[in-house]
């Protein structure tokens, strides 16, 4: 498929909603429009664009539902939802631009827009959790809002919101019969933008917030709760599972087993020694100015490392960004998680480059799906076509709490 936006990062950010097509979130036509807008422009124009188109949406959102047609409106706001979340992902790092947070608190209005038009109306939850709450919502199962079923939580990964586990997991879950819990984890949507709190490892910990809450869902199976991440929820959500005896099951999409595994790779192509890549935050000054340079000098890797990552990981610098990945790993842990357990493996995923191992390495009952290009699956978290793997896990976890 050729690129749609003409820089290599508004391409990479900018295509999500396409994944979203079947579930609501945007057309081609749409995302091809505001592509055309921003033609050669920079992260403003890229902001200016999704935030105009949102604008609009909801202006054809608001006559909609003035002229008593709430499935148009409810589809409208819906979108809107989805393009300001959209918005503001170039703009990601620290200091917090004015328009992430803009970007951030327009999205979570029309989501909420729309969600009251649902029939019967979605209301925001807040997950306690240590002193502070998680924003979260419970989508229900289509036609059975009142019926005890089984429960699946969606967990973001490094930089998703909480309408992007909507769009992209979520309604498949509901059209299939689930209830779902979608929330913002630390380091993830308001979570981070709002209050500050960064990612950390023990997602265990987190998930144990969760399942607390779940449980006191009148309309939730206690027996059939199933946790599943993507991207980097992929090492989140088997964390949890170490540590979280309560699920019923664990999905992982791709698996991740350790974050900074894939930087150890990459600086022993630099030339760094085994024992010098073992300790990320220790490596010699030569070369962490090398890394420095190479990241500073490349727009994907400025985004997702000096911008994305020291945010997320409230870290001030390089050293401390790699040292803060050291303890992103299942290192003696593998053998806590019991539950069924679905790992999945897109061909092209570089995220997914240690799934195999961590599957082989795994204890409990399990299950591996590979996704290929040849089914338009094939890069990460199967964007391409998240219909097909909703698809092939909804069945997974069909049979596995049958």
């Amino acid at each position: 498929m050729s690129a749609i936006f003409k820089d290599e990062l508004h391409e990479q950010l900018g295509t999500w909603p396409l994944a979203y097509i079947p579930y609501g979130g945007a057309d081609y036509g749409e995302v091809e429009a505001i592509a055309r807008t921003i033609g050669d422009g920079d992260d403003a124009l890229f902001y200016d664009a999704w935030s105009a188109a949102a604008d609009r949406m909801m202006v054809d959102g608001r006559q909609a539902e003035t002229q008593g047609h709430r499935a148009s409106a409810r589809e409208c706001f819906l979108r809107a939802a989805c393009f300001y979340g959209k918005s503001f992902h170039p703009l990601f790092g620290q200091p917090v631009d004015p328009r992430v947070r803009l970007g951030s608190q327009k999205q979570i209005a029309a989501f909420e827009r729309a969600l009251a038009l649902s029939e019967p109306a979605i209301v925001r939850q807040h997950i306690p959790f240590e002193g502070t709450s998680l924003l979260a919502y419970v989508i229900p199962a289509q036609g059975c809002a009142n019926e005890v079923r089984p429960l699946l939580i969606f967990n973001n990964g490094y930089d998703g919101t909480i309408t992007d586990l909507f769009f992209a997991s979520a309604v498949a879950a509901s059209r299939r019969g689930y209830h779902s819990l979608i929330f913002d984890g630390p380091g993830q949507g308001t979570t981070l933008i709002d209050h500050g709190i960064t990612l950390r490892p023990d997602w265990e910990n987190v998930i144990s917030s969760v399942m607390d809450f779940a449980l006191t869902l009148s309309n939730v199976d206690p027996l059939k709760i199933v946790l599943c991440g993507w991207s980097l929820g992929g090492y989140l959500a088997p964390r949890a599972a170490s540590g979280e005896r309560r699920l019923a099951a664990c999905v992982a999409d791709p698996a991740l087993a350790s974050v900074a595994d894939g930087f150890r790779t990459y600086v022993m192509k630099l030339g760094a020694t085994p024992d010098e890549a073992a300790s990320l935050g220790d490596l010699p000054e030569a070369l962490m100015e090398r890394l420095t340079h190479i990241v500073a000098n490349d727009r994907k890797l400025t985004w997702s490392i000096a911008k994305r990552g020291y945010w997320v990981n409230g870290a001030g610098a390089l050293r401390d960004y790699l040292a803060s990945v050291e303890h992103y790993t299942m290192d003696g842990r593998i053998g806590d998680i019991h539950c069924p357990t679905l790992f999945t493996m897109a061909e092209h995923d570089t995220l997914a480059a240690g799934t195999q191992n961590f599957f082989d390495a795994l204890r409990c009952p399990k299950t591996l799906i590979r996704f290929s290009s040849n089914q338009g699956a094939g890069e990460h978290c199967e964007m391409r076509n998240r219909s097909l793997v909703n698809r092939r896990v909804l069945d997974w976890i069909d049979e596995v709490l049958a």
